[in-house]
């Protein structure tokens, strides 16, 4: 008893209880007509999207920034990133490898104005994040219309002006990573190596980064600001790191995702990352002051696994297209569980 316990109060007992929820689906799936296979396949695959943008969530959490509502600062420049790239007309490697270089630049760019703001609002960081990510995100609405791009593809066509709502990259640098190294199990199940070595290697630059005497200050300021002051760190500079370095990796996170999906999503798109990536590492067991890698890898997988399995299980057993109803209630409603937990 003192064991069961013990492992209920290290990894919680709603993650216990969402884990056995997802078994259950992965058990009743083949009585529905869903190959496991085919379960394990589409988990990985959003798993592999996913995990990047909720591996951003940290450096902003651990300085005490709080959550990253404004992640949609950092999608936006990933995708004005991977638009330039098609601008350029780039494709295979090269193509996915230019547009995370100028992802990067532009989430430092706009993290780096992001991170002034938040300063200025310690207490309040996580509304405030909130109005950017929404400010930013239709701020461009206006410059995905107005700014002199080229690419046929891209454009509207048809008399309009403009870039489309959603871009196609296929032709491009889709499934660079998805496709990279791949290794087929079965008919329905291929493991994306490329992209889950990529994830792996975000979080090990991650764990390396606060391993530094930078990475260090910023896991102080977020632990007690007070006494990293005395000590001589600049805390305000340490949050500003920490915004604009998960700015960036957002930024990249996007791209990863974009691969994989085949298109490059604008205009109101970037606003429905937010709320998703905060879940998910709260999922996996971070609070508004602490996480860890370990917290991004659990979350996001019970997040991607629920919002995957739910619908296309209950789609089958009530034999009635219900399955975007479905998602729509199972992913809110793990957001709202997710928020109101941590915020009692």
């Amino acid at each position: 008893m003192s064991n069961v316990n013990a492992l209920v109060k290290n990894v919680g007992l709603p993650r216990i209880i969402i884990a056995m929820f997802l078994l259950l689906m992965f058990c009743a799936g083949p009585f529905f007509g869903i190959p496991t296979d085919t379960s394990v396949d589409d988990v990985l695959v959003r798993f592999g999207m996913n995990g990047v943008l909720v591996l951003s969530m940290i450096p902003m959490i651990q300085s005490g920034c709080g959550l990253n509502f404004g992640v949609p600062v950092g999608v936006v420049a990933g995708a004005l990133g991977a638009v330039l790239s098609l601008e350029l007309n780039l494709t295979g490697p090269l193509g996915i490898l230019v547009a995370i270089i100028f992802g990067l630049f532009f989430g430092a760019v706009f993290g780096f104005g992001y991170g002034l703001i938040l300063n200025r609002v310690k207490g309040d960081e996580m509304i405030i994040a909130t109005y950017v990510g929404f400010s930013m995100t239709y701020f461009m609405c206006m410059m995905w219309i107005s700014l002199p791009f080229q690419n046929p593809s891209s454009l509207t066509g048809y008399g309009g002006e403009g870039l489309r709502v959603t871009i196609s990259v296929q032709d491009y640098w889709g499934g660079q990573l998805s496709e990279l190294l791949k290794i087929p199990i079965s008919s329905h199940l291929v493991i994306p190596t490329g992209m889950l070595l990529f994830f792996a290697l975000m979080c090990f630059l991650m764990w390396g980064f606060f391993k530094t005497k930078v990475g260090t200050a910023i896991t102080a300021v977020g632990s007690n600001p007070e006494f990293a002051r005395a000590s001589g760190i600049s805390v305000d500079k340490m949050r500003l790191i920490s915004v604009v370095v998960s700015t960036m990796v957002a930024a990249v996170g996007i791209i990863v995702y974009e691969q994989s999906f085949g298109f490059i999503q604008l205009y109101d798109a970037p606003r429905a990352f937010a709320f998703p990536s905060v879940a998910a590492i709260l999922l996996g067991g971070a609070s508004i002051n602490k996480a860890n890698i370990t917290n991004v890898i659990v979350g996001t997988i019970l997040f991607q696994g629920m919002l995957t399995l739910t619908p296309a299980v209950i789609n089958s057993a009530i034999q009635i297209d219900a399955s975007e109803m479905v998602r729509i209630i199972v992913s809110n409603g793990m957001i709202v569980y997710a928020l109101t937990r941590k915020a009692r």
